[in-house]
């Protein structure tokens, strides 16, 4: 697949597919009746670009309008966010946010530019994941997680593990890893796993603690081992991967997840039509089998669900945040 900055999304499938649980509506109907730009708080290639895509490319068959996704990425994805947060409440600006959005930078930052509670209007979930502990095979020895658990604990300088960015879910769960483990880590944030891979296949960075869509194919092409997933239990396409649990490492689950946003203010007909859309792409099983397959599990919710949520694990994430020590100003 070819990444590139600014996408047009099969432009050949512009033809209205409208699935008929959302084709009619009453105020919402109209929507959307031109181009829907979406911002993508990423770089290209990495886990929320390659899941915004596969949403985004069922959105425009079934919706009948395309979906353009821009590459906003930097700031621990707050440049996207902001960036929504300033569009037009219209209903043709959204953005896939993941949790540094919705929670955890604004514990990280003394100000933020954009108010998480209050400058976004959710949507739907759009998919969940664990991270996957990951090292170059042709740079480490280890074969499993205590093998490599020793090697780690061995190296005189320490070791590095990559994620991409300060604040974010890789290290986060990176930091809080080699803290409990008793491992010298020091962590080299990148600007998204585009570039963390090829650093560690160089053989200049160890490890990564990093969201499991991003490493998927290099993992399936024998590139990069992996030795345990966050997640609470075993992953569908990777059975052979163990949990955090079963390695002797107790009460360590993060999943990462990303919710699809408007800017607060859209009319609820125009969020309703667009959440029923998403919740019924979210379960049609080709497009599950296609999420697992890039690393995630599609899930989908309404919108009142995604603020729940955010609420629910926001105490959480600010304790994380402080026993890390990170600090972005």
């Amino acid at each position: 697949m070819e990444f590139r900055r600014r996408t047009l999304l099969g432009t050949a499938l512009a033809a209205p597919l409208a699935a008929p649980a959302i084709a009619q509506g009453v105020a919402g109907s109209t929507w959307p009746n031109r181009t829907v730009r979406v911002i993508v708080p990423w770089p290209p290639g990495g886990s929320t670009d390659v899941l915004c895509r596969l949403l985004c490319e069922q959105l425009q068959q079934r919706l009948g309008q395309s979906f353009v996704l821009e590459n906003r990425p930097g700031a621990g994805g707050n440049i996207g966010a902001d960036a929504l947060a300033k569009s037009a409440p219209d209903g043709y600006t959204m953005a896939p946010l993941t949790l540094g959005a919705w929670h955890i930078n604004q514990f990280l930052y003394t100000r933020l530019p954009f108010d998480p509670q209050r400058d976004f209007q959710p949507i739907s979930m759009h998919w969940e994941l664990p991270n996957v502990l990951v090292v170059s095979a042709q740079h480490n020895p280890a074969n499993n997680f205590q093998e490599f658990l020793a090697w780690a604990k061995a190296q005189r300088n320490g070791v590095s593990f990559g994620s991409p960015g300060v604040g974010t879910t890789a290290h986060l769960s990176g930091a809080m890893f080699t803290s409990r483990l008793g491992i010298d880590g020091t962590h080299v944030p990148f600007r998204g796993a585009a570039q963390i891979i090829p650093a560690m296949l160089a053989g200049d960075l160890n490890f990564a603690l990093d969201n499991l869509a991003s490493y998927v194919p290099v993992i399936q092409e024998g590139r990069m081992k992996a030795f345990v997933v966050t997640g609470g239990e075993r992953w569908a396409t990777l059975p052979n991967i163990p949990i955090m649990a079963e390695v002797g490492v107790p009460d360590f689950v993060v999943t990462s997840w990303c919710a699809m946003a408007f800017p607060a203010g859209v009319p609820r007909p125009i969020v309703e039509r667009a959440s029923a859309a998403v919740r019924e792409i979210s379960s049609d099983p080709a497009m599950q089998d296609r999420f697992l397959r890039a690393g995630a599990k599609a899930v989908s919710s309404t919108p009142e669900a995604v603020t729940e949520r955010v609420a629910r694990e926001r105490p959480m994430w600010q304790e994380v945040v402080r026993v890390s020590g990170a600090r972005l100003d």
